[in-house]
This record gives structure tokens, sequence and C-alpha cells, in this order.
């Protein structure tokens, strides 16, 4: 019989949420170590790591790790995976939500060098992260791998074509993956539309308005609203589950 506390419970369990000190990811973080899990919490910038680990520990009372890691070096992936295992000793849940998709004029104007940026951290580093993760995970008999994807990918839009282009690719890997490390590692994907993060706070308030008066729901997600559908995958909730790209959009059209 389904019983919910137990299925969502995350209790003895290591979460690594890249992107982890802000937006969604910290969101996802705080989540996961209210569910029980103790956290990994790693992106590029280790004073905001450090900050958001205090924080999580102080509100939950669960072990958070800072790291600071660039997910698009390749070769500095395995070593700071190497740290997370011997803090730890396991991995159980890898969450892949660092990604960048930088301003540009127009798209002849976009450079080899912002194509290979973006490419790196939204595509290139989530891939050599699953893999390594994931076959950890496969030997040690099981784990859940979710790579945060975007909207996006499905409904591209000439201001952020790399990016799409990039969250595309990771939809495919998604499914992908999940063959390559069934049956004991889930791989799933959740498509994110537009969530008020601190990035929202540039934005033209009237145009977004506008803007989001066609989703389903009439307006932008609230970071703490991916936290759910994030649990749901990260869980035994969701164990007959993998190569799924969910979306999480408000109805966006």
């Amino acid at each position: 019989m389904f019983d919910p506390k137990q299925a969502f419970d995350l209790t003895g369990r290591v979460a690594l949420v890249t992107g982890g000190s802000r937006g969604l990811g910290r969101a996802m973080v705080t989540g996961l170590a209210r569910a029980g899990a103790d956290v990994v919490i790693a992106s590029r910038k280790l004073e905001a790591c450090e900050q958001a680990a205090a924080e999580v520990e102080r509100d939950t009372g669960r072990t958070a790790l800072p790291m600071a890691v660039h997910v698009g070096r390749w070769e500095g992936l395995e070593p700071f995976l190497d740290t997370v295992y011997e803090r730890f000793g396991r991995l159980d849940v890898l969450i892949n939500n660092a990604g960048m998709s930088p301003l540009y004029d127009t798209v002849e104007s976009i450079s080899e060098e912002l194509f290979d940026k973006v490419l790196s951290v939204n595509l290139k580093g989530p891939f050599r992260l699953t893999a390594l993760a994931g076959a950890r995970m496969a030997a040690a008999g099981g784990g859940s791998i979710v790579n945060i994807t975007s909207a996006a990918a499905a409904r591209p839009r000439a201001s952020v074509v790399p990016y799409a282009a990039a969250k595309a690719g990771l939809n495919a890997a998604t499914v992908g993956l999940a063959h390559a490390f069934g049956p004991t590692v889930r791989v799933n994907a959740i498509m994110a539309g537009t969530f008020l993060t601190d990035v929202s706070s540039s934005w033209d308030e009237d145009a977004f308005a506008q803007r989001a008066s066609a989703f389903a729901l009439g307006r932008g997600g609230e970071p703490d609203e991916i936290v759910g559908t994030a649990l749901y995958l990260a869980s035994a909730a969701s164990s007959f589950t993998t190569g799924a790209v969910l979306t999480v959009d408000g109805g966006q059209p």
C-alpha cells in the first residue's frame, strides 16, 4: 500500500544540487533538506554556497556541504564528485540545475566562445556529471537524477537560441541516460517555465505581466512551486518514472 509520508521521505539520503545557492536551486535544496536529506550545495561562488549552507543547517538541522564547481569544465567534475563521496560515502540524488543564458544583440553576433560556453554549462556539464554519478549510483544499487531544462527547449525564441538548443539536447540526453543507467538509477527532467527568481527583478514588469496573461495560470511561478515536482522525482514516490520530461510552466502557450 502506498504511504505518502514514507514515499517522499529522504532521511538518510544525500542530495547534490548544482546552481544550488540561489533561485530554483536554493528552493530545491531547502525542500530536499526538509524531506530529510543531507545536501551538497554547489555553484561557482563558494561564498554564496557557504551562506546558503549555514541557513539550511540552521533551518532544517540537516548537514549542508558548500562546494565551488564550474559544471562547464569537464575535467573538474570527477574530482568534485570524489570530494562528495569522501565526505558522505554516497550520493542518492543529483539535480543538474546550474544553467546560463547570456544576452546577445542578434543571432549573427553570437561568438563561438559564447555559444560553446552556453552549451558547456547547460548540456556538456550535466551530461558529464550524470555519466559519472549515474555509474556510481548504479554500482551502489540505485539513485535518482533530475535535469532542470527549460520550456525554451520546446518553444525557442530568437533571444535564447543557444540556450534553447542546449536544453533541447538535455531533454534528449535525459531519455538516453535513463536507458543507460536503468533499471536501478532513474533519470528524469523538469522542463521549467518562467519563474520569479532574483533574475526577474530586472524585467519590465508591465511587459512580463502582458506576456504572462497568456499563461493558463496567468502568472510566473514562485521558486517554491518547483519543489514538489523535484521531490517527487527525487524520491520513491516516482519509482516507476524514468526517462520522463515533466513540464512545470503554469500552462505557457
